[in-house]
């Protein structure tokens, strides 16, 4: 199976940066979000994402600029789709709105496409039936920062054909990824099983009131000398995903997720703590405490 046009479905924090980075290594990539506004933003990350590549890497106005070009943007479904081999779903992590998608995507599409979902909590088995094809539907998961943090986890569901498994494995190598290859479902693949419990820890000390964030991250830090703590991570993933993912922990009857979603809405998003993408979030940006020389002193 060879890749050549690929959709990205979902241009928010990580949407954009699989856009980016699968068109920086030669593919045509066509971005679709549901309106023009989302699509306007989405243009401004990746102008942003487009200055780290330089800063990163070493490269010139020309080499970033090389990327962009093979980038379009859309906002009509059908267009967005008419030409792809491949379509990289990132929609917001709730089942119902996914549902839905991957149900008008499925309408859609050309016969050959592969469908991928960047699900970080939910299993493709989940909605496989709405894809319409899934013996051609599985999961290819990022971690925030792709560019330097080039994991790409590929899971399959039961249903998934193991030359579409493979193919995938092969397309996260070409864009630059390590291909982590998943045999069985597992909800949060290795990632999340061992970043998920890490974050939810923390959320948990602060919302209970043990210990504010700042002084939860640097326990971490100085104990284990990781670069970033639980809360400095949070503002990375962008508050609105920790956000979805404990309020469906809490709708499914998690009492403490709830609590933690409950203070997430009312102390972060409402006031516009997004996380680095906003400049704010338990820190500030682009020069947040955690990596200031001082942080970690008494």
């Amino acid at each position: 199976m060879k890749f050549s046009n690929v959709m990205v479905a979902g241009s928010g924090v990580l949407g954009s940066q699989i856009a980016y980075q699968t068109a920086y290594k030669g593919f045509q990539v066509t971005v679709y979000d549901i309106n023009d506004e989302a699509l306007d933003k989405a243009k401004e990350r990746v102008e942003k994402l487009m200055t780290l590549y330089k800063q990163d890497f070493d490269l010139t106005d020309a080499d970033v600029q090389q990327g962009y070009e093979r980038m379009r943007f859309s906002a009509n479904l059908s267009e967005a789709v008419q030409d792809a081999d491949l379509v990289i779903e990132a929609v917001p992590e709730k089942l119902a709105i996914k549902k839905d998608f991957y149900t008008k995507l499925g309408e859609v599409a050309p016969d050959k496409t592969i469908f991928a979902t960047n699900t970080s909590t939910l299993l493709p088995s989940q909605f496989a039936k709405e894809t319409g094809r899934p013996e051609k539907f599985l999961a290819l998961h990022f971690a925030n920062d792709i560019r330097v943090k080039n994991t790409a986890e590929i899971m399959k569901h039961e249903g998934t054909d193991d030359h579409v498994f493979q193919a995938l494995v092969e397309f996260a190598e070409a864009i630059g990824m390590v291909p982590l290859p998943i045999y069985k479902e597992q909800p949060g693949y290795i990632l999340n099983s061992l970043l998920v419990p890490f974050l939810n820890a923390g959320q948990e000390l602060l919302v209970n009131d043990i210990a504010d964030a700042h002084t939860i991250d640097k326990t971490w830090m100085v104990a284990t000398g990781s670069p970033a703590g639980p809360f400095a991570i949070l503002d990375t993933v962008g508050i609105r995903t920790a956000y979805n993912i404990s309020y469906a922990k809490g709708e499914a009857g998690d009492e403490a997720a709830q609590k933690v979603a409950t203070f997430l809405k009312e102390e972060m998003i409402d006031k516009g703590k997004l996380g680095t993408e906003s400049g704010e979030g338990f820190y500030k940006y682009p020069n947040p405490a955690y990596l200031e020389k001082d942080f970690l002193k008494a």
